[in-house]
């Protein structure tokens, strides 16, 4: 019997289907070795030696592989294709201790009988730069971690935590907000004009230039200026001052890699990052699919490579010719250049596995969200071999006097590979027109606009921007994202974009001022392309760490003490007005506050000079449920709360229940059970919702605002806003949806 392990139950399954009675196929679940949770688990003072630990919850799994490996001729580790299942591989490899010849390492793009096939019949041994590399950034990463978020937990608020590479996104959208909310706006006008043609077509137009000059965007600047030149218009005769058509050509965009895969489809179809990585996970191990040897539906999606094999290239082309048309292939392939800053993983670009699988074949198989995302990477990289679209552009100035205005159109006159992947580009016809031909003026009016500032990032563009600036990898930017949002940092608004929280700010002035380089852009760009050197075997990881930590810990100690003697000066001279003893200032969930040096004899404290007092208890006529004192009620991470006076001798509470209202201030009854009343509540991460009381009886739930107002269209008995839109919540049976002016 011979053993292959791979990371997931999904990939085992699939590649079981391909392999025969020799082999056993087994899930490691990931990782099952790493740095310890409760500690450090780096000596840093012996050459960044990590400690690494199997976690209780693990130790079945590696005797399920253990016990394995001890009957296994060969073993194969078919982990994923990168430095993260290098790494994965190496682990097992210390896990089982065997014979280094019965250890074989095997890779591949997709997950087919062929590949897989393949990948058996030439295995190689572990690619240690690879797993230096990948060793290098985690043990890098928890340097930074597990040291400097202590030093947030002292001196901004206890639970915070702090990243190599989150912290960056955070403060990348920090400081778009800050900029966004300083933004002051500048209005500005546009005049507008429709013609009618000597045949009575109407062309419609912008002012274009003045006196000859090309009238800047804020040249307009109120409406008396923009009046004038109505006035002006109106006296004028008009005519075709000159006609241009010019043809050009578009060529299809590259095939995905990570980045522009999880920019394209935040942009075309809503998701995350995160969203889109969970689903590339699943297309990629496989899903069921109607037939016997089905694999996996896309290529490898942790990539920044544009390659496309010779294989796929013949087989889109064969598919393109009998399926879309002969005209629609190219004579010879089209290749792409790698662009992206630090480009690494020489893998092949995103792309479908099989050109023939259509999204209509798969798609009575799987859910919505499979089906979007696999019909997006199959158009995409069909659409790289086909002919470029041709389009048809239009330009048409208009004068009469000091004015000219000009109307631009386009047609498409090839549809090339627009037949498949089709974009923005839409036919705007405008009528056939000669020069020196008169025109009527139908009208003209004035447009009020305003300048407005950047908007906040969403996934794509948060994530173009990282990789632009060298931060973080393919593999990373999802995860990146996730994290800052679970950890509190950012929120997303009622457009899913990404908003700082206000801790966020906090932390990232304190790092700013205090660790500059954590934060900045160009060293976190540096150090990864560092990691890429360790991974091309041109460095060594141990000096690597050693001249990051040297400068970074000595920095640490400086700041710990420069902290330290701030404290010391805000809290000089302050005694306790209780028992006379010297105050000290601390950090709580509120911010900074005096204490007594004398606790926990005596607990006295007071707000510190400049930060807002803490909420106090405030007396109720409730008594406790296990002692009958009296309940004092009081504000929590999660809002008000109900706490034992007794406390702490008695720690009893009871969450307040705030009700969702109506529009005229009564409680929503639950839809769903028609007992409950829809309560406010807060997730574990601080996130608002909406669930019935009668939970766990009824388990109804929305994220978003019930209105309590029936729908309109299937009378269910409540509706749900988020931001402008009001919509139905019974979204399997009613598309009702409407859009309000918020007041």
């Amino acid at each position: 019997m011979n053993l292959v392990i791979v990371e997931s139950p999904t990939k085992a399954k699939t590649i079981s289907k391909f392999l025969g009675k020799d082999y056993r196929v087994v899930a490691s679940m990931g990782h099952l070795r790493d740095l310890p949770k409760s500690k450090l688990g780096v000596d840093v003072e012996h050459n960044f030696e990590p400690i690494y630990v199997i976690p209780a919850s693990h130790k079945a799994k590696v005797k399920e592989i253990k016990d394995a490996a001890k009957k296994a001729k060969s073993i194969y580790f078919a982990t994923d294709e990168d430095r993260e299942g290098e790494a994965i591989s190496w682990h097992l490899a210390q896990i089982l201790d065997q014979d280094p010849e019965k250890l074989h390492r095997i890779t591949f793009h997709e997950i087919t009988k062929d590949a897989i096939n393949h990948a058996l019949a030439n295995p190689r041994s572990l690619d240690m730069k690879l797993v230096d590399a990948q060793q290098a950034r985690r043990i890098l990463d928890r340097l930074v971690g597990y040291q400097l978020s202590p030093f947030l937990w002292r001196h901004v608020k206890r639970g915070l935590s702090a990243g190599r590479v989150q912290s960056v996104a955070v403060r990348l959208i920090v400081e778009r907000e800050r900029i966004i909310k300083a933004f002051v706006p500048e209005e500005y006008w546009s005049i507008e004009g429709e013609f009618l043609s000597p045949e009575k077509q109407e062309i419609s137009a912008k002012l274009h230039k003045l006196d000859g000059k090309t009238l800047d965007k804020m040249a307009i600047k109120n409406k008396e200026q923009a009046d004038q030149y109505l006035e002006q218009c109106k006296k004028e005769k008009w005519h075709i001052e000159a006609v241009e058509q010019k043809e050009r050509k578009k060529a299809p965009p590259a095939p995905f890699t990570t980045s522009s895969l999880q920019q394209e489809a935040n942009n075309r179809l809503g998701f995350s990052a995160k969203q889109t990585m969970t689903l590339a996970q699943k297309l990629y191990e496989g899903l069921e699919i109607g037939t016997k040897d089905s694999g996996g539906l896309i290529t490898y999606m942790r990539t920044d490579s544009f390659n496309l094999a010779e294989k796929f290239l013949e087989e889109a082309k064969e598919y393109i010719k009998k399926d879309i048309g002969p005209e629609y292939t190219l004579d010879k392939p089209r290749t792409y250049k790698t662009k992206s800053k630090g480009a690494q993983e020489a893998h092949e670009a995103i792309r479908p596995t099989d050109p023939a699988l259509t999204p209509g074949m798969i798609e009575p198989y799987v859910d919505k969200g499979l089906l979007k995302l696999y019909t997006l990477i199959w158009q995409r990289a069909l659409a790289t071999q086909m002919p470029d679209a041709t389009l048809n552009n239009t330009r048409i100035d208009i004068n009469g006097g000091i004015f000219t205005f000009r109307a631009t159109g386009q047609q498409v006159v090839k549809e090339g590979y627009l037949k498949l992947y089709p974009d923005q580009e839409k036919d705007k016809l405008l009528p056939t027109v000669n020069e020196k031909d008169d025109l009527e003026l139908k009208q003209t009016k004035s447009v009020q606009h305003f300048t407005e500032p950047p908007a906040r990032f969403s996934d794509a563009t948060l994530v173009k921007v990282l990789e632009e600036n060298g931060i973080g990898r393919p593999s990373t930017y999802a995860s990146t994202i996730s994290t800052i949002i679970d950890r509190g940092y950012v929120e997303r608004d009622d457009k899913k974009r990404l908003q700082p929280t206000d801790i966020a700010g906090s932390v990232i002035d304190m790092l700013i001022k205090r660790f500059p380089d954590i934060v900045d852009t160009e060293f976190t760009a540096r150090m990864e392309s560092s990691l890429d050197h360790v991974a091309e075997g041109h460095t060594n990881w141990q000096p690597l760490l050693q001249a990051f930590y040297g400068p970074f810990h000595m920095q640490l100690e400086t700041q710990e003490a420069e902290m330290e003697k701030e404290t010391q000066k805000e809290a000089e001279g302050q005694v306790c007005p209780e028992c006379g003893k010297p105050m000290q200032v601390k950090s709580g969930r509120f911010g900074k506050f005096l204490a007594c040096s004398g606790y926990p004899e005596c607990k006295s404290t007071k707000p510190l000079e400049g930060q807002p007092e803490p909420p106090k208890a405030e007396p109720t006529d409730e008594k406790c449920p296990t002692c009958n004192a009296p309940m004092l009620k009081k504000i929590g991470r999660f809002g008000p709360f109900l706490a034992c006076s007794n406390y702490p001798e008695c720690k009893t509470i009871v969450n307040i229940e705030v009700p969702a209202l109506d529009q005229n201030g009564n409680k929503i009854k639950c839809p769903k059970c028609k007992e409950g009343d829809i309560l406010e509540r807060k997730s574990k991460k601080g996130k608002l919702f909406y669930s019935c009381n009668q939970y766990p009886k009824c388990d109804q739930a929305f994220w978003d605002k019930p209105t309590g107002d029936p729908c309109p269209e299937c009378k269910y008995p409540t509706l749900v806003r988020k931001g402008k839109t009001i919509y139905c919540p019974d979204k399997e049976n009613c598309k009702y949806k409407t859009t309000i002016e918020l007041d």
